[in-house]
């Protein structure tokens, strides 16, 4: 089992330690509710340490991005992020990623830790013709999350760049606290925030100064979960998977069908045909809490399944994420969710439960 450069920090302070994608990292440290509010309220601090890496440089580094990934990022300008996906030919997702352009022919690409080495291998199996080269840098760096209102202010407080010209999903290199740090404006929470790449050595260094800050709370991967999908963001294994591909999950933002990618031909198709499925919002009428791949039901039958769902801790309603047949998927049709031995009456909504706060 492998483990970040922060798991000592994680057991000095007293973190519920579980294994996710073969790292031991904290599942929360006070509490997934009360973590969950002080990144909603103030500030969180994250080790994500165990996402990876993947450097792509050289003459043919936009073109070859571009052709792995749905998104164009041959259209945005350099120290700009870019969300997109991998495909397999068939149009299911190998992954979804952040995409950081240094430059025409400098890629950083920030993949899911469960999926960094499958993606390496996905990635390579495609690199013949392009004059590009590939590295797995992941074991070199370490990478926090900064999310929250406050966020600004404390990581302000450890340098002289001045953070407001970074605009949300604006990337540089900047110092903080006497070393260097590659610093989006970024997160996976729905709230103005920053994550943060650097050296191991460094990152521990930063993580001990930052957690010293009264304004910041130590926040695991639990609350990450329950934040990620109040702001309606997908979850690999979940909205998305080898299985679901991004139209159904509602990602056709992050979809360029006007650019040559991997398995453009395959959703072409399917929107060409109509989607049978999508994944939508419910709102649950009655009492309970909807796990991942609990049974959805209409007209006496199933039509589909749960992917993610929860009590906010804001809000103390009851939400879920599901990937249904098509033809119930109009707001305000009614399902009902198979809860152990009930059924639980569920309404379909739009999938707005935040108001993202993103420094624009």
């Amino acid at each position: 089992m492998q483990k970040t450069v922060l798991y000592e920090e994680h057991l000095r302070h007293g973190a519920k330690i579980v294994e996710f994608a073969g790292y031991l990292m904290p599942i929360e440290y006070s509490g997934i509710a009360q973590e969950h509010r002080a990144v909603r309220e103030e500030c969180g601090l994250f080790d994500v340490s165990h996402m990876g890496e993947i450097k792509i440089t050289g003459k043919d580094a936009t073109r070859f991005v571009n052709y792995l990934l749905t998104n164009d990022v041959a259209a945005v300008k350099p120290n700009k992020m870019v969300y997109g996906l991998l495909l397999k030919e068939d149009g299911g997702v190998v992954d979804d990623l952040m995409a950081y352009k240094f430059s025409d022919e400098d890629y950083l690409l920030v993949v899911n830790a469960a999926n960094k080495d499958k993606d390496f291998d996905w990635i390579m199996a495609y690199r013949d013709g392009f004059m590009v080269e590939v590295k797995d840098l992941s074991a070199d760096y370490g990478q926090l999350a900064l999310q929250g209102p406050l966020a600004a202010g404390v990581l302000q407080g450890l340098t002289d760049y001045r953070l407001e010209n970074l605009k949300a999903f604006d990337f540089a290199v900047i110092p903080l606290a006497g070393s260097e740090f590659l610093v989006s404006r970024s997160g996976y929470t729905g709230e103005d925030g920053f994550e943060i790449y650097g050296f191991n050595p460094d990152i521990l260094a930063l993580f001990k100064r930052l957690q010293a800050i009264p304004e910041v709370t130590l926040c695991g991967l639990g609350c990450r979960d329950t934040l990620r999908f109040e702001a309606a963001m997908p979850l690999y294994g979940h909205e998305i998977g080898p299985d679901i591909t991004p139209l159904e999950a509602g990602l056709g933002f992050a979809v360029k069908l006007d650019k040559e990618f991997v398995g453009r031909d395959a959703l072409l198709a399917a929107k060409r045909d109509g989607l049978k499925r999508k994944v939508v919002a419910l709102e649950l009428l009655d009492r309970g809490i909807a796990r991942a791949d609990y049974p959805i039901e209409a007209d006496g039958r199933i039509i589909g399944h749960v992917t993610t769902g929860y009590m906010i801790p804001t809000t103390g309603k009851s939400y879920a994420f599901g990937l249904i047949e098509s033809t119930y998927a109009a707001l305000g049709t009614e399902v009902l969710i198979h809860i152990r031995k009930n059924k639980a009456k569920a309404r379909v909504r739009d999938k707005k439960l935040l108001d993202k706060k993103y420094f624009k």
